[in-house]
C-alpha cells in the first residue's frame, strides 16, 4: 500500500499539530542565512557587550551630559535650601564622584584589581590601591563646580569614602591638587575594617555628622550604596555604568 501524501492544506485541516511540523519542514528546507535559536534562555546581559556599551556611553559625550544634569539639579537644590537651615552640610563620595578613575578602569578592562603596581599604565593592569596612593587622580569638573558652589553658600563639606586610613595622606594631597582642600572633614574606613555594604559604613557616618549639629541638605555619590540609609534631605546619584560597589 502506498502511503497517502498529505498536502500542507490537508495537514492543517486534519491535525493542528501538523502546523508546527510543517513550519519546521519549511524552515529546514528553505534557503537563506542560518538563524541562532534562543531556546528561551534567561542568561543576563553579556559582559563583553556591556563593556562596549559603557565605553561608547563615555566616548559619546552622554556621560558628561548626564553628569551635568545631576550636578545642575543638586546645585539648584543647595542654592535654595542652604539659606533656610542652620549649619547646612553636604556629603560627597570621592571616587568617580569627585575624582575620575577612568584611566585605571580602562587599564584593568573594567576589573577591580586591587593588588599590584601601576608601572604598565596606560596599558595596565594597575592595582587600584597603588593608583590611589599616587595621589594624581584627575577631577570631575561638574562635581568640582558643585563643591565650589556649596562652599560659596557657606555649606560645610564632608567627604565620606570607601578608601581606608593608610590612603589618607595620598587622598588629602590629591584633593588639594585639584582644588578641593577646603572641607570640614575627610572620613575614611579604619584600617582592617570590612563592611558587607558601603552603606553600612557611610550611613552611620552621616548620622554622626547630624549628631554634631549639622543639617545634611544633600548627599551625592555614584553608587546606590553611597546614598542608602538616610541621613540626608536629598540624594543625587551620578551615572556610573563602569563598576558596582555593594
Amino acid at each position: 500500500m502506498v502511503p497517502e501524501r498529505t498536502s500542507p492544506i490537508a495537514c492543517t485541516l486534519r491535525h493542528v499539530v501538523c502546523a508546527a511540523l510543517l513550519a519546521v519542514t519549511i524552515a529546514v528546507g528553505a534557503p537563506g542565512p542560518a538563524r541562532a535559536e534562543l531556546f528561551g534562555l534567561s542568561q543576563p546581559a553579556n559582559v563583553g557587550d556591556a563593556k562596549i556599551a559603557a565605553t561608547a556611553y563615555r566616548a559619546s559625550g552622554r556621560y558628561d551630559r548626564d553628569l551635568s544634569r545631576v550636578t545642575a539639579a543638586a546645585s539648584a537644590w543647595i542654592a535654595l535650601r542652604a539659606p533656610q537651615v542652620s549649619r547646612p552640610a553636604m556629603v560627597f563620595d570621592i571616587d568617580d564622584t569627585l575624582l575620575t578613575n577612568w584611566e585605571v578602569i580602562k587599564a584593568d578592562d573594567f576589573g577591580r584589581v586591587f593588588k599590584g603596581d601601576c608601572s604598565r599604565l596606560p596599558e595596565g593592569p594597575c592595582g587600584w590601591v597603588a593608583w590611589d596612593l599616587r595621589g594624581r587622580t584627575p577631577a570631575i569638573p561638574q562635581t568640582v563646580a558643585l563643591y565650589r558652589k556649596a562652599r560659596q553658600l557657606g555649606v560645610a563639606v564632608f567627604f565620606i569614602s570607601g578608601r581606608d586610613e593608610p590612603q589618607r595622606a595620598a587622598t588629602e594631597r590629591n584633593l588639594r591638587m585639584v582644588g578641593l582642600g577646603d572641607y570640614t572633614r575627610l572620613i575614611l574606613v579604619a584600617k582592617g575594617a570590612h563592611y558587607a555594604s558601603a552603606a553600612n559604613f557611610k550611613a552611620p557616618q552621616r548620622a554622626a555628622i547630624e549628631a554634631a549639629g549639622y543639617r545634611i541638605i544633600a548627599n551625592i555619590g555614584d553608587q546606590p550604596s553611597d546614598l542608602a540609609g538616610g541621613h540626608a534631605e536629598r540624594t543625587f546619584q551620578l551615572p556610573n555604568p563602569f563598576y558596582r560597589i555593594p
